[in-house]
């Protein structure tokens, strides 16, 4: 039965592809999400950008008719903008009709009572909204076409039982996944593998599309990073490999996702020279000013958003270090450690190591908006905080991706960490990306789950 479906702003600004996704059925527009718009265009970052976006695809629906007639869509429904409806007859005493959002709440009212026969739901993502919405007799619904199910969500692993025999195979050039071993898995998920007739024997393996095969990086060392747990242990994996162009990596504070990352793209563009420069990217998303209000050059507005970054280089060129170090004093001999002779330590700056290889063309840091347009090859390119991107977002960035690019999309998923309000947990960019992703054979996931930062960052993450 078809639907009149009233979108709010915030709809068309989440997502500006939405009105394609009714159906068969009345999409319309108040007039009213239009002029916020048109004021919202003129914002710096995310926000300014997203609601650019929504204008433009409104305004290609223009090729398919008069959008004052209402257009009918290539999937069958129809869109207009309505101009009228905005009579607060049966609004409430006491609710401020200055307000938009209210104007919008009137246009919806009165098409629900003027088209009893046919139903009308408002669609918005403003919480406030939808509950006075509701008080007023009001279907009301969130954007539901790109929601994911948290819970349901793919993960990159899960546990399996197999045979001592079959586990032995996977070592003996692969194991061949048949519907007798009736293992279904997707392409680059690990396999977390117990021995269904010897307790003590178990495995971590990864599907590679068509075999059950063994890790392939297991000892290996990143910048002098190993892997401290499972989950590292297979976005390990995934990072390393240089036949995955994709790898998006989930998890809570403190479980290694930017460590992981950036020691990856230092041992592979500084060390093996496989990429020819690492790319840190950062939708710039602040509880304060924009970012065209901070002074400076480029580098110096960036560097309160990049400072994640340079926390994880500062880590590891520490811990390099002090092992240099320690090789140092072993030579020196026990004695001179016992007078209390001791070296300085080593003098390390992450700023001068960041000038050093800005300079040198081999490190960039960019926000979303310097990336429109660019194609990124042979390079290495970390996104981090990428819950605070939107669907959209996140494909334009994935499509800057060019020959031999390698894209890493890292985030905390939970909503105490988003602060961007077009987003959640359910629907933010990284979450869509790992749904639509995981079938392809040059993309990997995985969640990770052990908080290795401290032991109080551990007890953070678990217990507030």
């Amino acid at each position: 039965m078809i639907k009149n479906y009233i979108l709010d702003t915030n709809v068309l600004i989440h997502f500006p592809g939405c009105i394609y996704t009714f159906e068969d059925n009345n999409i319309i527009i108040p007039i009213i999400c239009l002029e916020e718009l048109d004021n919202l265009k003129k914002k710096e970052g995310i926000l300014g950008y997203q609601a650019r976006e929504a204008i433009r695809e409104l305004n290609r629906v223009r090729e398919y008719g008069n959008i004052h007639n209402g257009v009918k869509l290539p999937n069958g429904g129809t869109l207009r903008v309505e101009l009228n409806h905005m009579n607060p007859v049966d609004i409430p005493d006491g609710v401020d009709l200055n307000k938009n959002d209210n104007k919008i709440l009137t246009v919806a009212i009165n098409i629900k009572n003027e088209s009893k026969e046919i139903s009308t739901i408002l669609v918005t993502k403003d919480l406030c909204v939808a509950i006075k919405a509701e008080s007023m007799n009001l279907d009301v619904q969130d954007y539901q076409s790109d929601k994911i199910d948290v819970d349901k969500i793919y993960k990159g692993y899960k546990e399996v039982s197999l045979s001592s025999a079959q586990m032995d195979k996977i070592y003996q050039g692969g194991l061949k996944l048949t519907k007798r071993i009736g293992i279904e898995a997707y392409p680059n998920e690990f396999l977390c593998i117990k021995s269904s007739d010897k307790g003590s024997h178990e495995t971590l393996a990864k599907f590679d599309g068509n075999k059950i095969v063994p890790l392939e990086y297991a000892n290996d060392k990143a910048w002098g990073l190993a892997p401290r747990n499972r989950e590292q242990k297979m976005a390990f994996e995934l990072l390393m490999d240089e036949k995955i162009h994709l790898v998006t990596l989930s998890g809570g504070a403190g479980t290694g996702k930017s460590i992981l990352s950036v020691a990856t793209a230092l041992q592979k563009v500084i060390e093996n020279n496989v990429y020819d420069k690492i790319i840190f990217v950062k939708p710039v998303v602040s509880a304060g000013d924009a970012i065209g209000y901070l002074p400076g050059t480029e580098d110096e507005k960036l560097k309160p958003f990049m400072d994640s970054f340079g926390d994880a280089i500062e880590s590891l060129m520490t811990e390099k270090n002090k092992k240099q170090s320690i090789e140092k004093n072993d030579k020196l001999g026990k004695n001179a450690r016992k007078r209390g002779e001791c070296n300085e330590k080593p003098v390390f700056s992450v700023e001068n190591f960041l000038h050093q290889y800005k300079e040198a063309g081999i490190i960039e840091m960019k926000t979303f908006a310097f990336m429109r347009g660019r194609t990124l090859s042979n390079s290495m390119v970390i996104i981090d905080e990428a819950q605070e991107m939107t669907p959209h977002l996140a494909k334009l960035m994935l499509t800057r991706a060019g020959i031999n690019a390698k894209f890493v999309m890292i985030e905390d998923p939970s909503d105490n960490q988003i602060d961007n309000t077009l987003v959640d947990s359910k629907s933010n960019g990284l979450v869509y990306v790992v749904e639509k992703m995981k079938p392809y054979e040059i993309t990997g996931h995985i969640a990770l789950e052990e908080v290795e930062r401290s032991p109080l960052a551990k007890i953070a993450e678990e217990c507030l």
